[in-house]
């Protein structure tokens, strides 16, 4: 008797046909251009430095290296002043953010916002205090006995805006009350953006939601979302065809977000 195993998979959609639409895109962001002059001077540092590494210990020694740089760029694809003291050459990001804001609570929307940094989202948060708006913010630090209130302050339609780090907040909150999901930078497993985005599209939703992936235009981030796409289709490829085998990011795929 031969034994195989099998994947049974029961889509929301299915379940849950009251449900309304959920409405995916990606904006494409220009940097600054203090931002891109850094940007491009951090890719040449970072490239040589890999390469060096990998020459000396081989590629297989050199992956927390590698992790490293590709993260360095996708903070400065954000903002460089998460970790350059006295940047002032702005964020390409954070502009089109507050213009998607703005014109958003004006139409009376709700606003969740994800990013995997933390430095970012407390750049966020400064931004709008400063222009009158009060986010709520909350974060792996977050104590678990205030995070009942920050959600029943923000469904409560007290806050337009929610400000939560992305693996704090993939999980556990019911935040049907927004109707647009912003995640301000791509993470390696769309899976984990999709939890996050379901904090609003699920049972209770009573609105379309909005979904906007803000990726910097010629950085890492627009391969980062190329491969999360390729994986969506590898998960269609196993549920639908009968596939057995998902890939993890390969170490070839790795050097090739340096490459141009």
């Amino acid at each position: 008797l031969k034994i195989e195993p099998f994947i049974l998979r029961r889509l929301k959609t299915d379940v849950l046909k009251e449900l309304p639409e959920k409405m995916e895109g990606k904006i494409l962001v220009d940097m600054t251009k203090e931002q891109q002059k850094i940007y491009s001077v951090y890719l040449q540092k970072i490239k040589g430095e890999i390469k060096d590494t990998v020459r000396e210990k081989g590629i297989d020694r050199s992956q927390i290296q590698i992790l490293a740089g590709l993260t360095r760029l996708r903070q400065i694809s954000c903002h460089p002043g998460v970790f350059i003291e006295g940047y002032e050459g702005g964020s390409g990001k954070l502009q089109a953010l507050a213009e998607i804001i703005d014109q958003g609570l004006g139409e009376e929307h709700r606003f969740l916002i994800f990013s995997q940094f933390t430095g970012v989202l407390k750049m966020v948060r400064k931004d709008l205090e400063e222009k009158g708006y009060k986010p709520l913010y909350l974060d792996g630090s977050t104590p678990m006995n205030q995070r009942g209130d920050l959600v029943k302050t923000f469904n409560g339609g007290e806050v337009p805006i929610f400000l939560i780090s992305l693996k704090a907040g993939g999980t556990g909150l019911n935040l049907t009350s927004a109707d647009v999901v912003i995640h301000l930078d791509p993470w390696w497993n769309p899976a984990v953006e999709s939890q996050a985005t379901d904090r609003a599209h699920r049972i209770g939703q009573k609105k379309m939601v909005q979904v906007k992936k803000l990726i910097a235009r010629g950085t890492i981030e627009e391969k980062i979302h190329q491969i999360q796409e390729q994986k969506k289709e590898i998960v269609d490829q196993i549920v639908q065809k009968g596939e057995t085998m998902l890939t993890k990011l390969s170490k070839e795929e790795l050097l090739d977000l340096l490459e141009g």
